[in-house]
């Protein structure tokens, strides 16, 4: 195994078609238990997204999915109220449910949380975004989405301290002021950025497993991977080659660095040992130094357009 030094993990399982848990679950499960000689006891939340299996739910019931582009170019979803609920229903319903006893299955003490559950995940609801259509810039309004500000770490804490392994998915705790009280609401919130989120709040190394080797300079040539951002020169290199879904995942790997992650890797989550090989220095490693020198309060017209643009993207 690697030196990395940080004792925690959190693993990001895509929620793409092509993308297989069952490697993940059986690293997760060495990290967890020690399973193996040469590799060093991690404590790990895993999180996971599922576009494929909330799109296909939809179809099924004749809910013809949304996505939307926002002014800087990201798709992402829209969630309307019907999708909202085939949205409880999948992730945190049949997703996490799977995922927990299939790590249950391989002795760990895995517990499933949405992002709902103690206000693990939290943020202003947005009932509208603003999207780019037909080269114009449009507000879009009955979204059920939120803006991701604060992750319950306390929870997270307790929960790996007492040997649980959390398992967490959408949705988030979309707060409302009504009457000069809180209502909760649970809204949709992508989960890049919400492992982003998490692996900040805990100095976690990310690891976000996709259906790619990593981010490549050419899409199409995986001989071109980058394998390690480490200056804000490789970082400047790294956006430009992002294209499609990685924008996201760059996004997301900015957001969990800045809020004090220990480093961030994106690999393929259907190699042989998607993530003890992450760990091992497989995939695209980015390190804090990529981001240079940055202002703690640093807001930019980017970062607004980020944080209010788009909520939902699983």
């Amino acid at each position: 195994m690697s030196d990395d030094a940080t004792p925690r993990v959190v693993v990001k399982v895509g929620g793409a078609r092509a993308v297989d848990p069952a490697g993940a679950l059986g690293d997760v499960a060495t990290l967890v238990t020690g399973g193996a000689d040469d590799v060093d006891e991690r404590e790990v939340v895993l999180t996971h997204g599922g576009s494929t299996a909330v799109d296909e739910t939809l179809e099924r019931l004749g809910i013809e999915p949304e996505y939307v582009e926002t002014p800087s170019g990201v798709v992402g979803r829209f969630t309307d109220s019907e999708t909202m609920k085939v949205f409880e229903m999948v992730l945190p319903g049949l997703l996490n449910t799977d995922l927990v006893a299939g790590l249950r299955s391989q002795g760990v003490d895995a517990v499933g949380l949405s992002g709902v559950d103690g206000g693990l995940l939290s943020g202003p609801r947005q009932s509208a975004v603003r999207v780019l259509e037909d080269g114009k810039r449009k507000i879009r309004r009955g979204d059920h989405s939120g803006s991701l500000q604060a992750v319950n770490g306390d929870l997270l804490a307790t929960l790996l301290a007492d040997g649980y392994t959390p398992v967490v998915s959408p949705p988030m705790a979309g707060t409302d002021e009504q009457d000069g009280t809180e209502e909760v609401t649970p809204v949709n919130t992508d989960a890049d950025r919400a492992a982003a989120a998490i692996a900040g709040e805990l100095g976690a190394t990310l690891v976000v497993l996709t259906d790619v080797p990593g981010v490549l300079a050419d899409p199409d040539d995986e001989t071109t991977l980058l394998g390690r951002v480490e200056t804000p020169a490789d970082w400047a290199h790294l956006e430009t080659a992002a294209e499609g879904f990685m924008r996201r995942k760059v996004m997301a790997i900015e957001e969990a660095l800045e809020a004090g992650a220990a480093r961030a890797i994106v690999a393929d989550a259907n190699a042989a040992a998607p993530v003890l090989g992450a760990l091992d220095g497989g995939g695209t490693h980015v390190l804090p130094g990529a981001l240079g020198e940055r202002e703690a309060d640093r807001i930019d017209a980017s970062d607004t357009d980020k944080s209010n643009e788009h909520g939902g993207g699983v």
